[in-house]
C-alpha cells in the first residue's frame, strides 16, 4: 500500500468512530422513547378507573407524541443505512443532529403530558395539574440560558 492509502485508510477509520459516535448517541435516546412508549401504551391498554375522557385524550396525545419521536430517534440508522457509504460526513452528521432535535420535542411533549396526567390523580384539578407540570420545563430552561 502506498502512503496515500494508508493516509485513505485511516481518515476512513475515523469517519467510522463518528458514524459509530453519532449512532449511539441516537441509540440511547431511541431506548428511552420505546420504553416511555410501551409504558404508556400498558396504561392507554389498561386505564385506571379514575381516567376521564380528558384524561384517556392526554393519554392519546402522549402515545402518538412519543411515536413520533421515537421514529425520528431511528431515522439516522436508517438514513446510515440508506445512504452508506457517504462522501460527506458533515451531511450525515447535521441531518443526524437536525432529526434528534426535531425528536426531542415530541418527547418533551411527552414527558409534560405524563407529568401532568401524575400530577392531575393527585391534585383533582387540570388547571393547576398543568400548572404544576411545566415547573421542570421552566427550570431546564432558566438553568440552560444561566449556562454560560
Amino acid at each position: 500500500m502506498s502512503e496515500d492509502d494508508h493516509i485513505e485508510k485511516a481518515r476512513k477509520d475515523k469517519l467510522t468512530a463518528d458514524y459509530g459516535a453519532v449512532l449511539r448517541e441516537n441509540a440511547i435516546l431511541t431506548t428511552f422513547a420505546v420504553f416511555l412508549f410501551g409504558f404508556l401504551l400498558n396504561i392507554s391498554i389498561n386505564p385506571s378507573a379514575e381516567f376521564v375522557f380528558t384524561d384517556k385524550i392526554i393519554l392519546l396525545v402522549a402515545l402518538f407524541s412519543i411515536t413520533i419521536s421515537a421514529v425520528l430517534f431511528i431515522m439516522p440508522v436508517i438514513y446510515h443505512h440508506l445512504e452508506y457509504p457517504y462522501l460527506d460526513f458533515m451531511k450525515f452528521k447535521e441531518r443526524s443532529h437536525r432529526f434528534t432535535l426535531f425528536g426531542l420535542i415530541p418527547a418533551m411533549i411527552t414527558l409534560f403530558l405524563g407529568l401532568q396526567l401524575a400530577t392531575r390523580s393527585l391534585v383533582g384539578n387540570i388547571t393547576i395539574s398543568f400548572a404544576l407540570g411545566t415547573i421542570p420545563f421552566i427550570l431546564i430552561y432558566v438553568f440552560y440560558r444561566l449556562r454560560k
